[in-house]
């Protein structure tokens, strides 16, 4: 459990970084998710044929992987919209609501009785945005995109607890981005016609942060993430994450200012959520001290 929780925290850490990196690259955001999941399942595909570690899974099981990458590509495209139309502080803070979904999701989708204390913790998470939202309502729109983004991540993480114990973690990421990448391209021409845009090319400054965002916080942290699902719940997997707005938060603040920009609501709120990922890790720990598992 413990090697498991480093995983997942490593890769946490890693997709703290992406909302910084998209702000740096120039595309809207389809254009960008659409090139970031292109680079990544070709760089995938290389690294694992070099390694001989192609696999071919059932038709049946392979719909599904690419059902659950077009949650993920969709996932990414509200995500970055939040990020245009609030701030990566904003769109990172909204994850936070992934505890509540994932509580009332996962019995619904597994069969898993509820717990109680999942949906307190989870509602002290959304209590932090509904004070963000108070004292910001000028981010409205960016706050609503990025809790949409939520409730897929939290979906695809509850189906892809289910794929995790019998696929092996880079197998599911290519099939899974594959399915994505086809989403996306079918639906591009019916997007670029509704968001118009003159720039469908990256530049060259673009590229080298869409290779960074594909083989560090795409690849390297997928992987992680499915490794450490095997041993966590999606509950606690999606809890933890809300640890991103962390890294990310710090990282904004660094490189674009943002906190010139954020009034005390935003901190009074992140506080909340902070506060209840520490008291859901410490029921983590504590159930392991004691031989039973509630991860």
């Amino acid at each position: 459990m413990k090697q498991a929780l480093v995983k997942l925290h490593a890769a946490v850490f890693l997709w703290g970084f992406t909302g910084v990196l998209g702000r740096l690259i120039s595309l809207n955001e389809g254009l960008l998710v659409w090139y970031r999941i292109l680079i990544t399942v070709v760089s995938l595909y290389v690294l694992m044929r070099v390694k001989g570690e192609l696999e071919t899974v059932p038709r049946r099981q392979r719909m599904q992987l690419f059902g659950i990458g077009g949650l993920i590509a969709l996932h990414w495209c509200f995500f970055y919209g939040s990020i245009k139309y609030a701030n990566v502080s904003i769109a990172l803070t909204c994850l936070s609501s992934a505890g509540l979904f994932t509580a009332l999701l996962e019995p619904v989708m597994t069969r898993k009785k509820f717990v109680p204390i999942e949906i307190l913790l989870g509602l002290i998470g959304i209590a932090g945005i509904y004070l963000i939202f108070h004292f910001d309502p000028h981010y409205s729109t960016g706050i609503i995109l990025g809790l949409i983004c939520t409730l897929l991540s939290c979906i695809f993480s509850i189906l892809n607890k289910n794929q995790v114990s019998f696929t092996a973690p880079k197998t599911m990421m290519l099939y899974e981005l594959s399915g994505g990448i086809l989403l996306l391209s079918l639906a591009m021409p019916f997007y670029l016609w509704a968001f118009p845009t003159k720039q469908l090319l990256p530049t060259s400054s673009d590229w080298m942060w869409l290779f960074l965002l594909s083989w560090l916080c795409t690849i390297l942290a997928m992987d992680l993430s499915l490794q450490a699902l095997q041993k966590v719940s999606a509950f606690t997997q999606n809890l933890t994450i809300n640890l991103e707005p962390v890294y990310g938060i710090i990282l904004a603040f660094v490189v674009y200012k943002e906190n010139k920009y954020l009034s005390d609501g935003f901190y009074l709120g992140f506080a909340l959520i902070l506060g209840a990922v520490v008291l859901q890790m410490m029921r983590v720990v504590r159930s392991r001290k004691k031989g039973t598992s509630i991860s």
